[in-house]
C-alpha cells in the first residue's frame, strides 16, 4: 500500500504550504477522478470538462497560495465548489457571448419573459427561499444534511454517493428519504412557506 495513500487531505495541504510540491502531486491524483466526474457529468462534455478541471487545480493552486482554504478538513468538498463556480463562470460567459436576430420572426423575440432579467424583488424572494431550505437543512442530522449536499449540490448519483461516504446504495437512499421527510416536518411545524417567483 502507498503511504501517501494514508496521509489526510489536511496534512498534504499544510506541506505543500510548507514547501513540498509532491505533496499536492498526491492531492490531486487522489481527487482528480471524482472532481472530473462532477464537472463532465455537469457540463455534458469531455473536452470541455479537462478544460474546467484544469482551471480548477490551478485555481486551487492559487487559493491555497493565497490562504483562501481554511482548516475545515473538507478538502474534496472545497474544491467541488471551486469547480461549481468555473463552471457557473464559463456558461455565464458563454450566454454572453451568444447573439439572437430579430430580423426574421414575426414577432418581437426580446418582447419575451425569457430575455429579461429578474426583477429584483423576484431574486430577493428567491434568494429568501435558497436561504431557508438551507437553514431548514442544517436542523438535519449530519448524515442526512451529507446526502442532500451531495445529490442536490454537487450532483452525484446515488452510486457515487454511496462509494464517497462507504454506505451500501440502499442506506444512502434511505437517509435522503429521511432527511425528505424530516425537512416536510420542519417546515409544517414551523409553519414555513417557500415561493420560489418564477
Amino acid at each position: 500500500m502507498n503511504h501517501n495513500n494514508l496521509i489526510p487531505d489536511q496534512k498534504l495541504v499544510q506541506k505543500y504550504l510548507s514547501g513540498d510540491d509532491y505533496a499536492l502531486d498526491v492531492l490531486i491524483t487522489r481527487h482528480r477522478n471524482r472532481l472530473f466526474t462532477y464537472i463532465v457529468m455537469v457540463v455534458k462534455c469531455h473536452s470541455l470538462a479537462e478544460d474546467i478541471l484544469q482551471d480548477t487545480f490551478i485555481k486551487i493552486i492559487h487559493s491555497l497560495k493565497n490562504g483562501k482554504y481554511k482548516d475545515s478538513g473538507k478538502f474534496i468538498s472545497w474544491a467541488v465548489r471551486i469547480a461549481h463556480n468555473l463552471i457557473i463562470d464559463h456558461f455565464r460567459k458563454e450566454k454572453h457571448l451568444k447573439t439572437i436576430s430579430n430580423d426574421n420572426c414575426e414577432t418581437d423575440l426580446f418582447n419575451c419573459a425569457d430575455f429579461s432579467d429578474d426583477s429584483i424583488e423576484t431574486t430577493l424572494i428567491n434568494n429568501r427561499v435558497i436561504y431557508e431550505v438551507g437553514e431548514i437543512m442544517n436542523l438535519l442530522p449530519q448524515d442526512q444534511q451529507e446526502i442532500i449536499k451531495l445529490r442536490h449540490y454537487y450532483g452525484l448519483s446515488f452510486k457515487e454517493i454511496a462509494e464517497q461516504t462507504n454506505v451500501s446504495i440502499n442506506t444512502a437512499l434511505g437517509r435522503m428519504r429521511y432527511a425528505l421527510i424530516n425537512m416536510r416536518k420542519i417546515v409544517d411545524d414551523k409553519k414555513i412557506e417557500l415561493n420560489l417567483c418564477s
